[in-house]
């Protein structure tokens, strides 16, 4: 594989809301890649704006005019940040790698900022596309990527939305190339808790929104979920919260963010704890955000398959019969100043995204 190529893509910075330059450099790239393949199959390039000055790519080899390809494989265009500049060595077997694992064999080590998550599903997913149509693969296929999956999954709700959809799609994102048969849902919450101002001397005069606060969150813990079977346990974690209250004075008011990674047992206690909070805690203000339900994945025979506790664009893609997810690296360095993957990972990326897209063309799953 040409790592220069890959590092080229990864010199490109495309951190959430900034993805359009970056999808501008894509939209000229493989069209002439693709042409200097040679000629013989069809193929097309669209750009969908999704409305908030970003766009939402779709490639197709094998296609005409609108028609969607049989196989769309997908993933994202924009990064977490902060952008870090990519960087390529050789590594032997055993050395320790970023995140302490020591490597297996002989491979080269890739880092930074999308090297995992998720420029390397672009890299492996757009040289799998090439190679199909170097061969002269008959079945059509196509590489669709999407803006602002790290902010909320705007262009897939935006090319759902359009109407956009097709009989697969598979998902890339950092999964060990493992296929995922289910992920957990999301549900999310803004609460704000409300007490009484006074001198923090004579707290009896008052009521502290942080005490409140506290109660709230030794509330939570004290909670018992059920444990799914394949999911797991549900989990929860509280951010961007706020009391600007001076030292001196009890806080007024408290407000956060509680994010819950749900199950497929657990969704629905999760969406009646507003209720739940209301009851507990008197004035609570509670703004639920939504979010989505625990899914189950098409998985195809042949591959190791593993649940996932993360989110993606997956569920918001509504418009394909089936949805899959797989791709190269792992999920415990995404969203990390160690991030990378291996030359050798995106390599068996390739040849299971071909296996797979000849897969479903060939057997008509």
């Amino acid at each position: 594989m040409e790592t220069e190529l890959f590092e080229k893509i990864l010199s490109v910075e495309s951190t959430s809301g900034t993805e359009r330059e970056f999808a501008e450099y894509i939209e000229k790239l493989v069209p002439a890649l693709s042409s200097g393949i040679g000629a013989g199959k069809a193929f097309s390039a669209r750009r969908f704006e999704v409305g908030d000055g970003t766009v939402n790519l779709l490639f197709s080899w094998g296609t005409s005019g609108d028609e969607m390809p049989e196989v769309c494989l997908c993933t994202h265009l924009d990064t977490v940040p902060p952008y870090f500049p990519p960087h390529s060595e050789n590594i032997a077997a055993g050395a320790v790698l970023p995140d302490g694992n020591v490597a297996a064999h002989d491979d080269v080590l890739i880092t930074g900022r999308g090297s995992n998550d998720a420029k390397g599903q672009i890299f492996s997913m757009l040289s799998a596309c090439l190679e199909l149509q170097e061969e002269g693969f008959g079945g059509s296929f196509g590489l669709l990527l999407l803006a602002g999956e790290e902010t909320g999954s705007y262009g897939a709700k935006a090319f759902t939305a359009a109407g956009m959809g097709g009989e697969w799609v598979i998902v890339g994102e950092p999964t060990c190339n493992r296929m995922v048969s289910a992920s957990k849902g999301t549900k999310s919450f803004r609460i704000t808790l409300r007490g009484k101002a006074c001198h923090s001397g004579y707290p009896e005069l008052g009521e502290s929104a942080v005490m409140k606060f506290n109660d709230f969150v030794n509330d939570l813990k004290s909670r018992i979920f059920d444990v799914d079977p394949v999911l797991g346990e549900t989990t929860w974690n509280i951010g961007s919260l706020v009391s600007s209250n001076p030292q001196n004075i009890l806080s007024p008011e408290l407000s956060f963010r509680l994010y819950f990674r749900t199950t497929f047992s657990s969704d629905g206690q999760v969406s009646a704890l507003p209720d739940v909070w209301k009851e507990t805690f008197p004035g609570i203000v509670v703004e639920a955000f939504g979010g989505d339900t625990p899914m189950r994945y098409d998985v195809l025979p042949g591959y190791e398959t593993a649940p996932v506790s993360f989110g993606s664009d997956t569920p918001r893609l509504t418009g394909f019969r089936h949805r899959a997810m797989c791709g190269p690296g792992s999920i415990f360095v995404a969203h990390t100043s160690r991030e990378y993957v291996l030359l050798g990972d995106l390599e068996k990326a390739v040849e299971q995204y071909k296996r797979m897209v000849t897969l479903i063309c060939d057997e008509r799953y």
